[in-house]
């Protein structure tokens, strides 16, 4: 039973696991504790935890005995019972553990195999290199120069691969073996069989001739490449956790607590401020109000008492437009304010918080994906104890028929040689690491190799519209004056302004955009911010003199005010200023200001509001005279990387929380089907929008770059995240596009295609050398040496085959 499958829960137990090392040892682990009663759990090889799942009472005692008795160490980080929520560990902040972080020590434990890893790289590869030479070049030989070699190379093959011997030898107590299990033996039976050579060579008389050759550096090479692989696999593996601790930066770390009366309103000091008080953001209850600065961030998810402002919510909603707040609206944690202060009254704080919601679904998706087991080992489940047995046979076989124990030993011995898993071994590791090589140069990074099955199943991509389709901040796109249209429309998308060389358009309506510019110049609002920069663009300094504004006023949630006049204009006759009282905000609120707003005005706000654009009115002297249209606009190259997408047979989703109206021309700006289009999406809904085309059959793939992504990021078979979006999203895919370009999705696609297509290429060569040559070794035609000529050549196609990635696209 998995733990979507149990009905009736009484509690969840997160578990911190350290030991393991691949997809036989996550296997192990979860039969362990499946075996309990009452006991549903996934384990997770990059986070190295567990989540279990309990539908009777089990004690923690009983789930770490579990682990340890199948050879791993763990530790309970965080239980869920109907009792309450119970964090474990002095150190545990609230929230941590429970979205899948990992125990402080499991974090300690695994930086020190890091750097417990790259110390052994070092010293073996620095050991490796001598040996090498003088093993392969016959003008290096010298004599003595095998004891030499001998001695640079046993620190290489003992205490170099250490890590291997050990793992080894933890799954031969369990009655188990891992890929871990072919490493060590192949690296022994090398090395043991040369120092028995050795060693026999100073009784050999002088007239018997040569003896059998020397694989010394076949157990230092192959030991040094596969630290190399380990410790690469080790820092991308370990990366993976660092998604939910972003996601939990992304939080107010302290607050700005307001003293409350009697009646439970806020305390005003004499000179119209509020008694506050500083303390951590976990001090907050449910009913605390708390203030909230320009340029500050809400502390937890509450309702406004105080204040206006525009909310920056683009990290938590992926949204490009500030939203604006007013006393009785609801504001998310994690928001910003871009202008006003706010008085804040908490509803929800630690884990019942919006943010805490999606760091949880975040964890639960990371954790319900089944790691996928890396084909060498489930060859080596089987391969391993296989040939153990044919040695044994063969030196049986030998002993009964001959009765000539060196020759017998030979022959076992050279069927160990001969299956030493070096091309087994080698066959993943080259190829990731060429593969992510050649990602890097295109702007590609590919978390690791369990996320390459994926990509030769996606049937399905799920692409995130802000920040990903399209540019992810707004632009202006139609202005329209009533003084210069007869008929007020919509401006189709495709004329709208990405340059100042396509913003000529812009002098239909001159006055309304350059009146409306000059005044939301002084505004910091990311609506004015747009409308500032499309009136630069389109003025021309030479024949117009600039714009001087006076009386600014902001209204927030309405729009902005200001008196406006040329620069060096004088007095107009009668002796009144050359001023205009220019507004430029909603219809409603022009209205609430005693402006007069035509019905064609309003129209023409409706219609692009209805075509998903974002709509102001601009009013000067007493009455709306245009309109400003802005929108988000689709990236240059996203046309392009759809086509391609659908090119590698994939059908491409828009998935937004955007208006229907916004994301039906971004779909159509892009190629992709209206019927394709599923927008209005909430953040914790974008996760199961994938969720339910899985459970339709696909195979999907999920492209974002925002927090609101993350979860949807991390449900989806393969995710891939834009590298100009928040480091939650980048760490919660398994795929990362540097270039912040479309086009690299199908570019990774293509990649990990290809990447897998020649792992699997280099498995079945490895294997198929291995079923070759082992009946010949055990029949005796094949000497330890030529066993261990044959085993470098089959190294060497699988590297050479490797390599041909770097050609790639």
């Amino acid at each position: 039973m998995t733990t979507a499958e149990v009905e009736h829960p009484v509690g969840e137990v997160e578990l911190a696991v350290s030991g393991m090392t691949c997809a036989s040892c996550v296997a192990r682990v979860e039969r362990k504790l499946n075996r309990l009663d009452g006991v549903a759990a996934t384990v997770n090889l990059p986070l190295e935890s567990a989540h279990v799942v309990l539908s009777t009472q089990v004690t923690d005692q009983d789930l770490v005995g579990a682990v340890e008795s199948a050879g791993y160490e763990a530790r309970v980080t965080r239980r869920r019972t109907s009792d309450g929520d119970r964090a474990l560990g002095a150190d545990a902040a609230p929230g941590t553990e429970a979205q899948g972080g990992g125990a402080p020590g499991a974090a300690v434990g695994a930086e020190y195999r890091g750097a417990d890893l790259l110390r052994r790289l070092r010293v073996s590869a620095v050991l490796t290199a001598p040996v090498l030479l003088l093993s392969m070049i016959p003008a290096l030989f010298f004599p003595g120069s095998e004891w030499l070699v001998a001695a640079l190379a046993l620190p290489v093959v003992t205490w170099g691969a250490w890590p291997f011997h050990t793992a080894a030898a933890r799954a031969a107590r369990h009655g188990s073996s891992t890929m871990d299990t072919l490493v060590s033996i192949g690296v022994l039976a090398a090395t043991l069989w040369s120092l028995w050579i050795l060693v026999a060579d100073l009784v050999r008389p002088a007239d018997a001739g040569p003896g059998p050759g020397l694989y010394f550096e076949v157990g230092a090479v192959v030991t040094t490449f596969l630290l190399a692989g380990r410790y690469a696999e080790h820092r991308s593996r370990r990366r993976a956790g660092d998604a939910l601790r972003a996601l939990l930066n992304l939080g107010a770390k302290d607050a700005e607590r307001i003293a409350l009366g009697p009646d439970g309103t806020p305390l005003h000091l004499p000179d119209g401020g509020w008694r506050t008080t500083a303390v951590p953001i976990a001090a907050l209850q449910v009913g605390d109000v708390f203030a909230v600065r320009p340029g500050g961030t809400v502390a937890t998810d509450g309702t406004v008492v105080e204040g206006a402002t525009a909310l920056d919510s683009s990290l938590v909603t992926g949204e490009p437009v500030p939203v604006d707040v007013a006393p009785g609206d609801d504001v998310v944690g994690g928001t910003v304010s871009t202008s006003g202060h706010l008085l804040v009254r908490a509803t929800r704080v630690g884990e019942d918080t919006m943010l805490s919601r999606i760091g949880r679904l975040v964890a639960q998706a990371q954790t319900g994906k089944a790691p996928v087991a890396r084909l060498a080992d489930r060859i080596s489940a089987v391969f391993v104890p296989v040939v153990l047995v044919l040695a044994v046979l063969t030196l049986a076989a030998w002993l009964t028929v001959t009765g000539d124990a060196e020759a017998a030993f030979t022959a076992a011995v050279a069927v160990l040689i001969i299956a030493c898993p070096c091309a087994l071994g080698l066959a993943t590791p080259t190829a990731i690491l060429v593969g992510t090589g050649r990602g890097a140069q295109l702007g590609v990074l590919i978390r690791g190799p369990e996320i390459l099955e994926s990509t030769r199943r996606v049937d399905t991509v799920v692409l995130d519209k802000t920040g990903t389709v399209t540019e992810g901040r707004m632009r202006v796109v139609d202005v329209w004056g009533t003084g210069t249209r007869q008929q007020p429309g919509v401006r189709p998308p495709a004329e709208a302004v990405d340059t100042a060389d396509d913003a000529n358009h812009l002098t239909d309506a001159p006055d309304v955009l350059r009146y409306a510019a000059a005044v939301e110049s002084l505004s910091e609002h990311p609506i004015a911010q747009a409308i500032t920069a499309a009136g630069r663009a389109a003025a021309e300094p030479d024949t117009e003199s600039p714009l001087e504004v006076m009386g600014f006023v902001a209204h927030a949630g309405g729009g902005v005010e200001g008196l406006v006049r040329r620069s060096h204009s004088g007095l107009a006759p009668g002796g009144a200023l050359n001023t205009r009282r220019v507004l430029v905000g909603r219809p409603v609120w022009l209205a609430e200001q005693g402006v007069t707003v035509p019905e064609e005005v309003r129209t023409a706000v409706a219609q692009q509001e209805e075509a998903g654009a974002t709509a102001v009115a601009v009013a000067w002297n007493g009455t709306a005279g245009g309109v400003i249209a802005l929108r988000d606009p689709a990236k240059p190259t996203s046309a392009r990387a759809v086509a391609e997408l659908q090119e590698l047979g994939l059908r491409p989703y828009l998935l937004t929380g955007d208006s229907p109206g916004a994301a039906r021309v971004a779909a159509l700006a892009v190629g992709i089907p209206v019927a394709d289009v599923i927008a209005r999406v909430l953040p914790a809904d974008k996760a199961s929008v994938v969720a339910r085309l899985q459970a339709e059959g696909h195979t999907v793939a999920m492209v974002g770059d925002g927090v609101n992504d993350a979860a949807a990021l991390a449900t989806a078979d393969l995710g891939l995240a834009m590298g100009t979006g928040t480091d939650v999203a980048i760490e919660a895919s398994d795929i990362t596009l540097v270039r912040g370009d479309l086009r690299a999705a199908a570019s990774a696609v293509r990649l990990s295609r290809k990447t897998l297509r020649v792992i699997k290429q280099n498995l079945f060569w490895a294997f198929a050398y291995n079923v070759a040559a082992i009946p010949l070794a055990a029949a005796g035609l094949l000497s330890p040496m030529i066993a261990g000529g044959a085993m470098a050549a089959s190294s060497l196609l699988v590297v050479t085959n490797s390599l041909r990635l770097r050609n790639t696209l």
